[in-house]
């Protein structure tokens, strides 16, 4: 058994919960899901950023302290992976007490070791960011994510001597090919390397917003370097160092492109510089556009419909959980940029959900009803299907091993494809009861099986209740991937039951 350790970005807390943090969430979820079933010792992190200065300014602007702005809006979260049916490990807040302990420790190991030294900071910086910009980057003075303009900024800081790294940032990179996927976003990590690295400011005098800095009690720490430190802190860095080294190996970070340069830059660097090993694996995602601009009467808008307007509760209200985690996980691979489309989703959800799913768990227990009385029938072992469920096992592992959540849903569908054919080729609805059609349908049960299976990391409800109306014992995610998926073993004899459709078709209009 191996450790996958995988971790999304914390979320800021003055965003609210949107479809892209869906996105990365839901695919972060589904990625754990299968590594559990799989049997791999799995721990997901997820949680949110919650210090800095937007923050104090919007819990002033608010009149409540900042702790009681993030309790508020950190909660909105939890909320939504609830909705969304996420199941972390461990749901990480930054102004919770072990954090400041990691980030103390963390950072004064960088301290000690002679990579921060103080000085003064004249530039620009962007409060909706949290980042510095340079006159290069920004030559028009306004911010080139947010568009707003910046502020002209100057105060002693402590700099982190970033530029002390470039050589073994490069090493490291050329020593770990896999490091970051896809290879598009490593060679942009390079990019940015290879330009030259400046040191960069780590602290702050003007907010008191953060975690203290232990040996300048006049600074606090720059918001930045306290979230990276988060993947340390939910694994036990400096309270349990032992149980951080062994899950810190195995760690995989979920992040989008706009935050490449902070994880794949900064966070090496200060591993190195802390004496820790750079983080094994940053898989990159894009970013979610929104497509069509129909909305449901739920979540109905004024005016342009942005990404942000749409919320995951609003989406499982009118939708259901599965449908949606479907969507998010089928539609846009890892590593691309996608079209959100409330059409798309539609057209997903009547396709392959109600057309193909939903209509093979109908129509195998409907036939099962008429002519077995309800009861399973034996498997036979010679089937067709048999290969072409091996084939399907071993694709979708494949996939979900390599962060393509997309490929193996396509893997999953093409046995659920191969088994709707060979009901339609065989139609054992028109079969007299006896060997031949049990033959059929216990082909067709088995296969409907292992796709239950195979669905479970993206849909763990519907594939919940098919195990349910199948009479299966357990659930199927009650034994490893390799013996679940391992042909011939549904029971004969179990009463197997049609109940309402999973997914009643949707209005297209």
């Amino acid at each position: 058994m191996s450790r996958f350790y995988i971790t999304t970005p914390i979320y800021y807390v003055n965003d609210a919960p949107h479809a892209g943090h869906a996105y990365c969430t839901v695919n972060a979820d589904a990625l754990a899901r299968f590594h559990r079933l799989r049997g791999d010792e799995t721990f997901f992190l997820t949680g949110t950023d919650e210090h800095g200065q937007k923050v104090a300014d919007a819990a002033a602007a608010n009149g409540v302290s900042p702790q009681e702005w993030t309790d508020r809006t950190s909660a909105r979260f939890r909320e939504a992976w609830t909705a969304l049916n996420i199941n972390f490990d461990d749901f990480i807040r930054t102004t919770e007490p072990r954090h400041a302990v990691a980030v103390q420790s963390f950072l004064t190991k960088i301290y000690d070791n002679g990579y921060i030294y103080k000085d003064t900071y004249v530039g620009q910086y962007c409060v909706s960011c949290e980042d510095y910009f340079t006159a290069e980057s920004a030559p028009e003075g306004t911010c080139p994510i947010h568009g707003k303009p910046l502020t002209e900024m100057e105060e002693e800081n402590w700099f982190f001597q970033l530029s002390a790294f470039q050589d073994r940032l490069l090493e490291w990179y050329d020593a770990t090919p896999g490091n970051v996927t896809p290879s598009t976003k490593r060679n942009e990590a390079l990019g940015f390397i290879k330009g030259g690295l400046r040191d960069i400011s780590i602290t702050r005098t003007s907010i008191s917003w953060g975690v203290p800095v232990p040996w300048d009690s006049d600074h606090v720490f720059y918001v930045w370097y306290d979230a990276l430190i988060n993947y340390l802190t939910a694994i036990g860095y400096g309270t349990d160092d032992a149980r951080a080294d062994s899950w810190w190996p195995s760690v995989n970070h979920l992040i989008g492109k706009e935050i490449i340069r902070f994880h794949c830059v900064w966070w090496p660097a200060m591993c190195m510089a802390a004496g820790i090993e750079p983080p094994a694996h940053v898989q990159v995602h894009g970013w979610l556009l929104v497509g069509g601009q129909k909305l449901s009467k739920t979540m109905a808008q004024q005016g342009q419909v942005r990404l942000t307007d749409i919320q995951p509760q609003a989406l499982v209200a009118e939708y259901g959980v599965d449908p949606v985690r479907y969507y998010l996980l089928r539609e846009t691979p890892l590593g691309t940029d996608g079209d959100f489309s409330l059409e798309a989703l539609v057209q997903r959800y009547n396709t392959d959900l109600a057309n193909n799913l939903g209509n093979l768990a109908a129509r195998v227990a409907t036939v099962v009803g008429s002519k077995c009385g309800g009861l399973s029938p034996a498997v036979p072992m010679d089937s067709v299907l048999a290969e072409r469920a091996a084939v399907a096992v071993d694709a979708a592992a494949a996939a979900w091993e390599n962060f393509q959540p997309h490929l193996a849903l396509e893997a999953t569908w093409k046995l659920i494809g191969d088994t709707n054919g060979f009901l339609e080729d065989n139609a054992p609805w028109k079969m007299e009861p006896g060997a031949e059609v049990e033959a059929v349908l216990g082909s067709a049960l088995e296969a409907l099986r292992i796709v239950t299976v195979l669905v479970s990391p993206a849909m763990p409800a519907t594939a919940d209740e098919i195990w349910r109306r199948l009479a299966l014992d357990g659930t199927p995610t009650s034994v490893p991937l390799a013996t679940a998926t391992a042909w011939g073993q549904f029971p004969s004899g179990r009463a197997v039951v049609k109940g309402d459709p999973l997914f009643p078709r949707l209005a297209t209009a």
